[in-house]
């Protein structure tokens, strides 16, 4: 195994799951950072290991200051804490399958080997498949379920991606960290699925009483997306109820911001600009077929019970 990771534990389960993100480029609305340490903070995941950071980061860049420099905090003299790059890996179990959680930060330094890491990490705990999250600033409606782009290592999983209502990527172009493990874990004949989530954005930034662009820091919405698709395709049991909570919370915290944009710049037609967004807006659902068949049946015994009244009423 590469010399950079280290294991604490090495858990047994009949199949083995991995969901990985990062501090990273396409990190949108926390899509890669934030979920991932929410999902370990909800199923109360323990630690198992890490990928030392020996090698792959950069300490400055000529010219940035303290653009990549670890950030120390000092009271009264004391060094109380100092935030360096991690990559931690954490551990829980859902419907009886075993789930990896890497949360790190994306490499400057020695990408192969990294990912080579990631791979022998996978390979040393019989990962059958790695989920990896991204997020991608767009213009869109804020109240729309947000469409999530796809990628996949290995041909064979075309069909199963079809299932998920991803947006298959054709993207060309500077590379994410998720997108060089795909390329990777497929040369090595590993599963790998990339998921990266659309997340609101608005530049107001040419109007003079707001002046400023627009974004989600955490993309409830986009997060729960991700984790319906996750929760479905690896048959996880992921408790989605909190996220769902959070989801409404975050729309309705929206909507407030919109009040309040049009209330102090009333002539730049804020309410107008989010209802041609919503008119050019396709919305793509993510149903599964499960949901379908249960709608469906329901819909078959509301008819039946309606009938049955129907009848009843005849008789008597």
């Amino acid at each position: 195994m590469a010399d950079a990771v280290e294991l604490f534990d090495v858990p047994q389960a009949a199949e083995m799951y991995m969901l990985a993100g990062w501090r990273q480029w396409a990190d949108a609305g926390s899509a890669s950072s934030g979920l991932p340490a929410y999902l370990a903070r909800r199923s109360k995941a323990r630690l198992i290991g890490k990928i030392n950071p020996d090698g792959f980061y950069l300490y400055q860049i000529p010219g940035t200051h303290d653009l990549i420099r670890p950030v120390i905090k000092f009271v009264d003299g004391y060094p109380e804490s100092l935030d360096t790059p991690e990559n931690n890996l954490y551990y829980f179990e859902s419907n009886h399958k075993g789930v990896v959680i890497l949360v790190g930060d994306e490499p400057h330094l020695d990408a192969e080997r990294y990912m080579r890491s990631i791979l022998d990490v996978a390979a040393r705990l019989k990962v059958k498949r790695i989920v990896g999250f991204g997020g991608v600033f767009g213009e869109f409606p804020y109240n729309k379920e947000r469409a999530i782009s796809g990628s996949f290592s290995l041909p064979e999983m075309r069909d199963e991606m079809n299932a998920l209502a991803l947006n298959l990527t054709n993207y060309q172009g500077g590379v994410s960290i998720g997108s060089y493990l795909c390329k990777r874990a497929g040369e090595a004949g590993v599963e790998y699925v990339g998921m990266y989530a659309m997340v609101p954005i608005y530049d107001f930034s040419s109007v003079a009483q707001i002046g400023h662009t627009i974004q989600i820091e955490n993309d409830y919405m986009a997060w729960l997306g991700l984790m319906r698709r996750v929760n479905y395709m690896l048959k996880l049991d992921f408790d989605l109820g909190h996220l769902a909570q959070k989801s409404r919370q975050l729309l309705a915290n929206l909507e407030k911001k919109v009040a309040e944009l049009e209330d102090m710049a009333p002539e730049a037609g804020v309410r107008e600009y989010f209802a041609r967004l919503a008119e050019d807006f396709e919305e793509t659902p993510f149903i599964p077929l499960d949901d379908v068949w249960e709608e469906n049946l329901r819909k078959i015994l509301d008819r039946m019970d309606d009938e049955d009244e129907e009848n009843k009423e005849d008789k008597g």
